[in-house]
């Protein structure tokens, strides 16, 4: 049996025994009062930036959702299908989320792919999607700056869900633009006061 399965196998099996068996695990907790979680997180699909990883999260924590290259589409009704849209109108207004996280990340391949589209071998969806992010290529050249960038839209974007916006103007839900860079491991978070990323270190985490 290839190995990266066989690992997949024994990471289950760990699983079950840290959060499934015994009378106080996690899961049978979960089960019977359902996820309550205060923070939905926005991030790519890469296998490289996992949420709950990345934040030693438990079972329970966050509300995730992911596709290529983090982005949240404008809010559009219509009739077609709208999986990360619908992922965020059940995280904001059904679960009611206190905090939304656009997680980016560096060397993101959604974002490669939209910059160098004609290299691509298969391409019946990757550019059609990567398309929600406008057009900077005669201005950015860097994968890493058009992902940072590409964060900054899919905010804007956040605001054109009228739910979204209520709630941001009512001190309801703050959006977070948060980039993971894959080397150092380490996030670095977006201020707008100061135009800039800082690490995400540099914040003070309260006592207890």
């Amino acid at each position: 049996m290839n190995l990266s399965f066989v690992k997949i196998l024994q990471g289950y099996r760990a699983f079950r025994e840290k959060y499934a068996i015994g009378d106080g695990a996690i899961m049978q907790y979960l089960s019977h009062y359902g996820q309550q979680p205060e923070t939905m997180v926005v991030a790519c699909c890469d296998s490289r930036v996992d949420p709950a990883l990345i934040l030693q999260c438990d079972p329970g924590d966050l509300f995730v959702t992911r596709n290529v290259a983090n982005i949240v589409p404008p809010c559009e009704k219509d009739k077609n299908h709208h999986g990360t849209s619908a992922a965020l109108e059940f995280g904001i207004c059904f679960l009611k989320v206190k905090h939304l996280i656009l997680l980016g990340h560096s060397q993101c391949g959604g974002i490669q792919a939209l910059l160098h589209s004609e290299k691509l071998a298969q391409d019946d969806f990757i550019t059609n999607w990567m398309s929600l992010v406008e057009s900077d290529k005669k201005n950015i050249h860097d994968v890493d700056a058009y992902a940072k960038s590409a964060l900054k839209q899919s905010y804007h974007n956040c605001l054109t869900f009228p739910w979204i916006k209520e709630k941001v103007e009512k001190n309801e839900l703050q959006i977070h633009l948060w980039f993971f860079d894959i080397k150092q491991g380490q996030i670095f978070v977006y201020s707008e006061a100061k135009k800039a990323y800082h690490p995400l270190s540099d914040y003070h985490i309260p006592a207890g």
